[in-house]
C-alpha cells in the first residue's frame, strides 16, 4: 500500500537493512574482525541511530493519513439549534393490522435562535420508515439490504424565505399512524424501525463562515402494536396413541415479552390393568421442557440493478421481486425434571402440572430483549411464534393394587405438544385514540331556560323577597308567572 512503511521491515537508503537483530550483531561484532571492519561498522550503526527518530516519524505520520474519520461528528452551529418535543404518549397500536385505527404521533420542533435575526430558506421534516434485511438479495449492495419509506411530510415554511428573531420558536406537527404499518422489530431476518428527521437550510449571510448551512435532526420512534388478550384461557386437549394417555392443556393464546405466562397441564391415562398377566402398567412422568419458537418469514427484495438477476416466477403477492427467506430462532427453552404431582391411588393414573414460561435469551447491549411481535404485511413478511412442549414418560409395571411397587421395563416415549401463541406488546394502561371521547352529560338540556321578562331587583319590595325565588322557579319550569299579594299569610 503506498505510503504505508512498517517498523520492522526498515531499510536504509543505501540498501542496508535496520532490522533490530541485524543491528545487534552489527553493534556486537566478534573479535576475530579487523579494526576497519569494526570502525565501519561503529560509523554504520551511529548513522542508523541518527537516522531512527526520523524513520519513526515517518512511520506515524503514514499511520495518520491511513486513519479513517469513522463516527465523525456533525458539525454544531453557533447561530441556532434544533430540537423536538414529544407531546402524544407512546406509540401504540392497538389490535390487528386489520381491525387498528392507529395511534397518534403529535409534537413541536424548537428553534432556539442565538442570533439577533436569522433567515431561514427551508424548514421540513418528516417520518421514514426503514426496512433493513440481514439476508438480503446482494450481500454488498445498500439499496438490495436497505428500504426508507417516507410516511408523512411536513412543510414549516412557504415558498418564501422566513425571518425569526432571538429566541425559541414552535413549530408543531401532528398525524395519525395507520393502524396496518408494522411495529418495530428486530428479526432474525430484518428490522424495521421508525426515525423522524428534520433539516432546516439557513441564508448563507445570516451565520458565521464556519458554521453549517443545514441543521439536521434525526430521532428514533419506537412503534409498538397490543393485541387484546382473551378472557377465558384456551384448552386444548391431544391423544397420543397406541397408549391411553391424554393431555390437558389450559393456557392463554396471546403473551407478553415481559413477565411469566402460565399452562396448566393434566395428563390422564397413565395407569392402566393389564388382563394376562394381572399386572398394572403404569407410565411415569420423568423429564418436562418447552421451547417458545419464533418463526419469521420475508422475502429479501432486489433492488432495480439487480431485479434481471431474478426468475420471472420470483415475485410476492404485493408486486415487489424478491427472494423468500426463512428462519426459526429460539426465544427460550428450560428443562423440568420434578415439580409436578402424580396420583396412581385410583384406577387411571394422572398428573397435575403448571409451570411459567418466558423469553430466557441473552439481551442485546443495550439491556432489550430481541424479540418480534406477531404480525403479517402486504410485502410478504410474517411473523409467528410457537410453544412446543416435550414429556418424557418411562413405562413400569407393578402388581394389582401396589402401584407403589414398580419395576422399570426400560421403554419409554417422548410426548410432542405444539401450540400457536401471539406474541404482543404490553398495553399498559392506555387504550386506543378512538375510544378517548369525551363524556357526555344526559341531564343537560341542549339549550339553556328562557326568561320571559327581566327582573329588576331595585323594584322589588322588601317583603316580596321570598315571593320573588317563587317567581323565578315557576318561569323557569315554564309555568305561568303568579304572585302572592304582600301581606297575605
Amino acid at each position: 500500500m503506498p505510503g504505508l512503511i512498517l517498523p520492522g521491515f526498515l531499510r536504509h537508503p543505501s540498501g542496508h537493512s535496520t532490522h533490530p537483530k541485524k543491528h545487534n550483531r552489527s553493534l556486537h561484532a566478534s573479535p576475530d574482525v579487523s579494526d576497519g571492519e569494526g570502525d565501519h561498522d561503529q560509523r554504520h550503526s551511529s548513522h542508523h541511530a541518527k537516522k531512527m527518530p526520523d524513520l519513526a516519524d515517518a512511520v506515524a505520520k503514514a499511520n495518520k493519513r491511513l486513519s479513517f474519520p469513522f463516527g465523525k461528528k456533525e458539525q454544531q452551529c453557533s447561530a441556532l439549534s434544533l430540537e423536538c418535543e414529544l407531546e402524544s404518549p407512546p406509540i401504540v397500536l392497538h389490535g390487528n393490522a386489520e381491525d387498528s385505527t392507529g395511534a397518534l404521533l403529535s409534537g413541536q420542533f424548537v428553534v432556539d435562535v442565538k442570533e439577533d435575526s436569522i433567515e431561514l430558506e427551508a424548514f421540513g421534516a418528516a417520518l421514514n420508515l426503514r426496512v433493513t434485511h440481514k439476508r438480503p438479495f446482494q450481500s454488498h449492495c445498500n439499496d438490495c439490504a436497505s428500504q426508507v419509506t417516507e410516511i408523512k411530510r411536513w412543510n414549516f415554511l412557504a415558498s418564501t424565505p422566513l425571518t425569526i428573531h432571538r429566541g425559541r420558536h414552535l413549530f408543531p406537527f401532528s398525524m395519525l399512524v395507520d393502524g396496518h404499518l408494522p411495529a418495530s422489530s428486530c428479526s432474525s431476518l430484518m428490522t424495521v424501525a421508525y426515525e423522524l428527521k428534520s433539516d432546516i437550510r439557513v441564508t448563507p449571510e445570516c451565520l458565521p463562515s464556519q458554521s453549517p448551512k443545514t441543521i439536521k435532526f434525526a430521532r428514533p420512534i419506537e412503534v409498538k402494536r397490543s393485541i387484546r388478550q382473551a378472557e377465558l384461557p384456551h384448552h386444548s386437549v391431544r391423544l397420543f396413541p397406541p397408549t391411553n394417555i391424554k393431555a390437558s392443556a389450559h393456557y392463554q393464546t396471546t403473551i407478553h415479552p415481559t413477565g411469566c405466562n402460565n399452562v396448566t397441564l393434566k395428563l390422564d391415562g397413565l395407569m392402566s390393568l393389564n388382563e394376562k398377566t394381572r399386572t398394572l402398567d403404569i407410565w411415569r412422568l420423568k423429564k418436562v421442557s418447552w421451547k417458545l419458537e419464533e418463526h419469521t418469514k420475508t422475502v429479501a427484495p432486489a433492488c432495480r440493478k439487480h431485479q434481471a438477476l431474478l426468475a420471472p416466477e420470483a415475485e410476492t403477492n404485493a408486486g415487489a421481486k424478491g427472494l423468500h427467506r426463512q428462519q426459526v430462532r429460539l426465544l427460550g427453552e428450560k428443562h423440568m425434571h420434578d415439580g409436578w404431582k402424580s396420583d396412581f391411588s385410583g384406577t387411571d393414573g394422572s398428573v397435575d402440572f403448571e409451570f411459567d414460561y418466558t423469553i430466557t435469551q441473552r439481551r442485546s447491549k443495550a439491556g432489550h430483549l430481541k424479540y418480534a411481535c406477531d404480525g403479517k404485511t402486504a410485502d410478504g413478511t410474517e411473523t409467528s411464534h410457537t410453544l412446543c412442549l416435550e414429556l418424557v414418560v418411562s413405562k413400569e409395571y407393578a402388581p394389582e393394587g401396589r402401584p407403589d411397587h414398580s419395576a422399570h421395563t426400560g421403554t419409554g416415549r417422548i410426548l410432542r405438544m405444539s401450540f400457536n401463541v401471539v406474541l404482543t406488546d404490553h398495553p399498559g394502561m392506555g387504550i386506543s385514540w378512538d375510544e378517548e371521547s369525551p363524556p357526555t352529560y344526559q341531564d343537560v338540556p341542549p339549550s339553556p331556560p328562557s326568561y320571559l321578562q327581566p327582573i329588576d331587583y331595585e323594584d322589588v319590595p322588601i317583603t316580596e323577597y321570598e315571593d320573588l325565588q317563587c317567581l323565578e322557579g315557576a318561569r323557569i319550569n315554564g309555568a305561568p308567572p303568579s304572585r302572592r299579594p304582600s301581606g297575605s299569610a
